[in-house]
């Protein structure tokens, strides 16, 4: 689960951006996971990202089935230039098992959602340079606690940045190049984006309770060999991202659920919601998880 941004405090975590920076939670069943957010969300009074934070007993809110919950099912979160066919599919069938649990499941469009790596790649490219190499991994300006044991062993790694991976590298190199010859322009104008993007989903979730797409276009690949070039690093550490790094952006609450095996390998849906909507989400995965075995499918 990557819950509501800021539902979970982001308090001693190396940071990225803070745009972008989530807390989720990672368990082997939909009740497990709904435990944990109900034990880990809520305000903790230092991290300046809560706002408005609204929390519900999750793990109590589980059972009521999907009859009359409407499902979006994502055009545009299928068919990408690296799509698995399998991955495709299996997804699908997925859509259709919500249909015959009761859901009304119809396909749906948000042409933005195919813009979004391209408002994504300067806030995390400029993140990094910033809040990484600059920042001591912390970053400053916020009215947050910091941990200033993890700002004294950061302390002047960019000046060491041989040592770091070269992906890494890569970034802060063209966070670098692009704040020489621009400014701070692109991550100015991709911010202000969000926004639009934003309006683009809340414009179908105001008609469906969720969103449905693959989580990741593809299985999980090999890692690049130890002589692997850059670009084929650099490939392999992106290729994922197109349906998950938009929420990101957004903030919407997002949930990937297993839905079944290909070539020995899991497939995962994502089910995204509105804005503190977790417990639609949980309900949702909760019912699929009960009415189908992904390990068989």
């Amino acid at each position: 689960m990557k819950p509501t941004h800021g539902l979970v405090p982001y308090t001693g975590i190396l940071s990225l951006d803070p745009q972008i920076d989530h807390v989720g939670t990672m368990t082997m069943s939909v009740r497990d996971n709904a435990l944990l957010l109900e034990v880990i969300a809520g305000p903790d009074g230092h991290d300046s990202r809560q706002m408005k934070v609204v929390t519900h007993p999750y793990s109590q809110m589980l059972d009521g089935g999907v009859a009359g919950l409407r499902i979006g099912v994502l055009r545009e979160g299928f068919g990408h230039p690296n799509s698995e066919a399998d991955v495709d599919a299996k997804v699908r069938t997925a859509a259709r098992l919500f249909k015959k649990m009761g859901a009304a499941v119809e396909e749906v469009s948000a042409p933005l959602h195919l813009m979004a790596g391209a408002i994504f790649t300067p806030i995390a490219v400029e993140g990094a340079l910033h809040t990484l190499a600059a920042g001591d991994s912390v970053g400053i300006g916020r009215p947050d606690v910091y941990a200033t044991s993890l700002m004294d062993y950061h302390r002047d790694w960019a000046r060491h940045l041989d040592a770091m991976p070269p992906l890494l590298k890569a970034f802060i190199m063209l966070g670098k190049c692009m704040q020489k010859d621009f400014g701070h322009r692109y991550y100015g104008k991709a911010s202000n984006l969000i926004p639009t993007l934003t309006v683009a989903y809340d414009a179908v979730l105001k008609v469906y309770d969720l969103l449905l797409m693959p989580t990741t276009p593809i299985k999980a690949s090999k890692l690049p060999s130890l002589g692997a070039s850059l670009e084929e690093r650099a490939e392999r550490s992106v290729d994922m991202v197109a349906n998950t790094l938009p929420f990101d952006l957004t903030h919407h609450p997002a949930m990937n659920v297993p839905c079944g095996m290909s070539d020995g390998l899991p497939v995962g849906m994502m089910l995204v919601g509105r804005c503190h909507a977790e417990p639609t989400l949980y309900r949702a995965a909760y019912a699929f998880e009960q009415a189908h075995d992904w390990k068989a499918a």
